[in-house]
């Protein structure tokens, strides 16, 4: 799919497109990876990574600037949407600007890319997009809509929008696990709630799940790995084994579980191997056979959230992750 050609990340110096693009490059050999970010600093860093292969190209823009776009998406055939405002509190602190990079910005993004004949664009999503309670989580599901809507306009264009969700990134830049390890030598560890669980998901499993989705979309369609969860309080026991837990409660826009697919959602749902895909539900299109495949429908009424998951993680698994990757742990 991706060999030999263009593809264009926006927010891509983050965690994501520092994962993404190395495995892009080895595992599909594409003509140009181009990293469109706001922060010269953060490319500069990138780029020292990437010194010497000319198929990485840097490009200063921002999502919610439009012209900006239209420039950076020439000859672009794929595009893998990161850019957001993605900090819970800070969202909910700064509603105007999370609306514009996370609302706008899609807005933007789409316009450009049926505009510029793009053949294909996977956008980011999160868990907090499903029945959300706080800001950053409501845009997210405005910015699913849009992408999915995007492909009964895109007309003779024939681009194609997907949607790629999925839970807490291990490791990530602003997650709990380096947050956790940054502050284990004090010997006190915040907990929001002892009874919180999170889904856990690899970014090498978030980079795969944008592969699968370049691959099988037909447009409209919203991918969700299947990935297993785990208690913060665990989580918290394997990181600092001797650490004391100190209850700090809620933060503003936080919930205790978080969920992929509610149960509204069920009625266009559909479950694969690895996964699950909501299909959209205008115009028909989760009827669609091209859509479904060989997937099979889930139960009416199906939640998919991280306290009724059937798959958790074990402390020997998150400390056997932790030892395996504690070089890039914060590195991002």
């Amino acid at each position: 799919m991706l060999h030999n050609a263009t593809v264009l990340i926006t927010g891509g110096t983050g965690s994501f497109g520092n994962s993404f693009v190395p495995m892009t490059l080895a595992h599909f050999k594409p003509k140009k990876i181009i990293i469109l970010s706001r922060d010269e600093m953060k490319q500069w860093e990138m780029a020292k990574k990437f010194a010497g292969d000319s198929r990485i190209r840097f490009f200063i823009g921002d999502v919610r600037d439009r012209e900006r776009l239209y420039r950076a998406l020439d000859g672009v055939d794929y595009v893998v949407h990161a850019a957001a405002t993605k900090i819970v509190p800070t969202a909910e602190y700064n509603p105007f600007e999370c609306v514009k990079t996370n609302i706008n910005g899609a807005m933007n993004l789409i316009d450009a890319c049926i505009d510029k004949g793009v053949k294909r664009v996977v956008a980011l999503s999160t868990d907090k997009a499903s029945s959300p309670v706080n800001l950053y989580g409501a845009t997210k599901l405005a910015s699913d809509k849009l992408f999915v809507a995007a492909n009964s306009y895109s007309g003779s264009h024939d681009t194609r929008f997907a949607v790629v969700r999925y839970g807490n990134v291990m490791g990530s830049r602003g997650s709990v696990i380096p947050f956790f390890m940054s502050i284990r030598g004090t010997g006190v560890l915040p907990i929001t709630d002892e009874r919180m669980t999170r889904f856990m998901i690899s970014l090498e499993q978030g980079v795969e799940l944008v592969w699968h989705a370049f691959e099988d979309m037909e447009g409209g369609e919203i991918y969700v790995k299947k990935i297993p969860s785990m208690r913060v309080t665990d989580l918290a026991r394997v990181i600092a084994p001797g650490a004391r837990h100190e209850i700090v409660g809620i933060r503003p826009g936080e919930k205790l579980h978080e969920q992929m697919i509610g149960a509204e959602d069920s009625f266009y749902t559909y479950e694969y191997k690895d996964h699950f895909k909501v299909l959209p539900a205008i115009h028909d299109w989760a009827l669609s056979k091209e859509r479904i495949k060989d997937g099979t429908k889930v139960s009416p009424g199906f939640v998919y959230s991280s306290d009724n998951n059937k798959d958790w993680m074990s402390d020997s698994d998150m400390h056997a992750w932790i030892e395996a990757n504690r070089e890039k742990i914060g590195s991002f």
